[in-house]
């Protein structure tokens, strides 16, 4: 029998949760991705219970063995339970009643195949016991998992119907869990096909969250191209073009730089995706800066010291995949020296004799100075500089 071992299972905080419910004579069965990370030996983040508990009963449960317990989705059986300060999303077994494409509606169950059912791809149709036994409700996920194979449960069209951020997750759980060496099943891009206008009824908010997590995937160039084959990019990133994105993608392997998904948006459009994606204000701008400095000519010495050292190294591979040229080591080691120089002239040094709009001006001429001795001249040396017309 597949086991778990894995810390978090056994941690006092996780099993005092389980702990609650089967004292009670509920059951209590790890599941979804804390429980497919687990057997991929990969970090857990979010530590999901289900149960045949109703949400009420869960909240009695839990705070009668001390735990704090928050309703945070009682209508569709989620309680937050909280042990040792890590949060465990607690939910009742449920079967899918009524889909409109973005939201459900559920009646509670007490089998562990219905729920089992209803979730999206088999790799996330498995559950384990307190005591690490895990089971495989519908006998596909274990295998699957195992030839790091993603397969909708059941129909594709059915499911992507049900929920179509779904067409997004594959993508995203493909580029992450899939082996590489396989393509991708016809009949599912059929289905997505089929079913790609479901993705305008779907919120800004999430479909930038999936699209973000994608790009921050090791390698989606493969997914991403598919997107594009069957045209769904476009309607998602306007004037997306992901010719760059494959070059981009080798140059941060190989420089060993994180996947850093501003970079690769960058890449993909040079549209504002601020309304479309619904990114940040700060990750709007550095997606625009990486973008806009990628077209210019400025050295890697002073993109270090302007914007930082990981910001200016994804610039110059940015720039280096648009302009389809090979990775230059010796510029992202002088973005790094960039960064970490201070300019030595304050407006102290400047006045009495330079004031206003004359000494911003002076200040302007004398960083400019510096940056291009390749920040060699001190604070003396800048000082005794005349200034032009002098």
């Amino acid at each position: 029998m597949t086991r778990i071992t894995a810390a978090w299972l056994r941690a006092p905080a996780s099993q005092a949760v389980c702990q609650a419910l089967t004292a009670a004579g509920h059951q209590a069965w790890f599941v979804g991705g804390c429980v497919r990370d687990a057997l991929m030996d990969l970090p857990v983040g979010d530590i999901d219970i289900a149960t045949d508990a109703h949400p009420e009963d869960t909240l009695r449960h839990a705070r009668a063995a001390g735990l704090k317990a928050i309703a945070t989705g009682l209508d569709h059986g989620t309680i937050t339970v909280i042990s040792a300060g890590q949060p465990h999303e607690v939910t009742t077994f449920r079967r899918d009643v009524e889909t409109d494409g973005r939201h459900a509606v559920v009646a509670f169950s007490d089998r562990m195949e219905e729920d089992a059912r209803r979730r999206d791809f088999t790799m996330n149709a498995l559950y384990a016991a307190p005591d690490g036994r895990v089971r495989d409700p519908l006998g596909l996920g274990l295998a699957d998992l195992a030839a790091r194979r993603l397969r909708f449960i059941e129909d594709p069209a059915r499911r992507i119907r049900e929920d179509y951020l779904r067409i997004l997750r594959f993508f995203r759980f493909h580029a992450r869990f899939a082996d590489p060496a396989e393509g991708f099943d016809v009949e599912t891009l059929a289905a997505i096909a089929e079913n790609a206008d479901g993705l305008e009824g779907l919120s800004r908010e999430r479909v930038g969250a999936e699209i973000t997590k994608l790009l921050a995937t090791r390698d989606p160039v493969r997914e991403v191209a598919t997107m594009a084959q069957i045209h769904i990019l476009s309607g998602l990133v306007p004037g997306a073009d992901p010719r760059a994105l494959g070059p981009l993608v080798h140059l941060q392997q190989a420089a060993g730089l994180g996947p850093d998904w501003r970079a690769r948006l960058a890449a993909l459009t040079g549209e504002d995706m601020t309304a479309p994606l619904r990114l940040s204000q700060k990750d709007a701008n550095i997606t625009r800066l990486m973008r806009e400095e990628a077209a210019e000519t400025r050295g890697p010495g002073e993109l270090g010291y302007r914007h930082g050292a990981e910001v200016a190294q994804q610039i110059l591979l940015l720039r280096a995949a648009l302009l389809e040229m090979p990775l230059d080591h010796s510029g992202l080691a002088a973005a790094r020296d960039g960064a970490g120089q201070s300019f030595p002239i304050g407006a102290r040094d400047l006045m009495p004799r330079y004031k206003g709009p004359a000494l911003g001006a002076r200040l302007r001429q004398l960083e400019a100075r510096w940056i291009a001795s390749g920040f060699t001249l001190d604070r003396e040396a800048l000082l005794e500089e005349s200034p032009p017309g002098d």
